[in-house]
């Protein structure tokens, strides 16, 4: 494991039971691994059976200033920079007949390497006690035990009493409503997920046309953006991401939105070696905050749930990496630990939303190519 620094290294704790993490996503254990590191102990309860219970989505960006911090925090920056994917920070803008607009190549110096979230996951997991996770594990019900003491059941019957319990349970949590009555809210846009398999082989002018990172494809029509990303084994992931009401998405036909289109293009649609997926994108309100409650707290998604803007399992890390670091700190003051964290995760969970906003108007706007190119221009 990547060496810890020493100060950090120093901190330990003793709570009078395990904190108890409930959702095995990257905030989660990236939690459990920083406390693991101080010596604090805690287990993660995961409503899937096993890891392999579903797929763990596509490529993540993790930026210098908070992922790879956390994952610092944890003890595994050079096992993170062992999974990352070299020449994935390539970007390149075409228009819809084909017509490359902008050509970034990946020359290495980029803050934002790309990872497999299946890959990071697996390495959050391979850095805990095996037993850390206890998987088939589904929150059922929460009750307060007083003197911010909780007791949590789970679907099967398990029953445990903890201390802290913290909510890593994603944009549905079950922990959220001890603190928070906020609950996701469509954002007024969704996405259709694609996938073409072993592309350089079995679509060589795809594949070629995605280059070697990342693509993005404009129509000029307001509310759209094509997304496409190149994967591990030759795999090219797309998202057609459309600002419609949400009924639409459920009898839409994404085929349509890309006639007309360079073939080689279309394809990323039109040849999907899956069935295009169409997901609707939520969110909480930006500034979403709670007063604080004895013993409990949230963090990534079940916090500060956003529409996707690359900030999402970054912020997670970040809070879990803060979290358990604030834990260490304040040895057996459990208030003070979690009144440190919500401090400074509040205002900087609103300004990741505004700056994610913006970002969205930027790319769903009648101007998403210019606008895009000039934040590249700028840069």
């Amino acid at each position: 494991m990547s060496a810890v620094p020493h100060s950090l290294a120093l901190m330990s704790s003793q709570l009078p039971t395990p904190v108890t993490i409930v959702g095995a996503g990257l905030g989660g254990l990236t939690l459990a691994r920083v406390l693991h590191v101080h010596g604090i102990a805690s287990v993660v309860y995961e409503a899937d059976a096993s890891p392999a219970a579903r797929a763990q989505g596509g490529m993540l960006d993790i930026h210098d200033y908070n992922g790879q911090a956390a994952l610092a925090a944890a003890g595994l920056a050079d096992e993170f920079r062992a999974i990352v994917l070299p020449g994935r920070e390539s970007m390149r803008v075409m228009d819809p007949d084909g017509t490359v607009r902008f050509d970034r190549a990946d020359d290495g110096t980029g803050g934002s390497p790309e990872a497999q979230r299946g890959a990071l996951r697996q390495m959050l997991l391979d850095s805990l006690p095996p037993e850390t996770v206890k998987w088939g594990h589904r929150l059922s019900a929460v009750r307060p035990l007083g003197a911010g003491r909780h007791e949590v059941t789970f679907t099967g019957g398990t029953v445990a009493a903890t201390d802290l319990l913290v909510g890593a349970d994603g944009a549905w949590s079950r922990v959220r409503p001890l603190l928070s009555d906020a609950t996701p809210a469509y954002a007024g846009n969704g996405s259709f997920e694609t996938f073409l398999l072993d592309a350089d082989r079995r679509h060589p002018a795809t594949a070629r046309a995605v280059g070697g990172g990342s693509l993005f494809v404009f129509d000029r029509t307001a509310g759209k953006v094509f997304l496409a990303h190149r994967e591990s084994n030759g795999n090219l992931h797309a998202y057609l991401w459309l600002a419609r009401p949400a009924q639409w998405f459920a009898t839409a036909d994404p085929a349509a939105e890309v006639s007309g289109w360079a073939p080689e293009l279309a394809a990323l649609i039109t040849s999907s070696d899956t069935e295009p997926v169409h997901r609707l994108h939520h969110t909480l309100p930006p500034d979403h905050r709670w007063p604080r409650v004895p013993g409990v707290t949230l963090l990534g998604d079940a916090a500060h749930l956003q529409p996707p803007n690359g900030e999402g399992a970054n912020l997670a890390m970040q809070d879990a990496a803060e979290l358990g670091t604030a834990i260490a700190a304040h040895a057996g003051d459990v208030e003070a630990a979690l009144a440190a964290y919500e401090r400074d995760m509040f205002p900087r969970s609103a300004a990741a939303a505004a700056a994610g906003a913006d970002m969205l108007d930027l790319l769903l706007g009648p101007d998403g190519a210019e606008n895009l190119l000039a934040t590249f221009a700028g840069s």
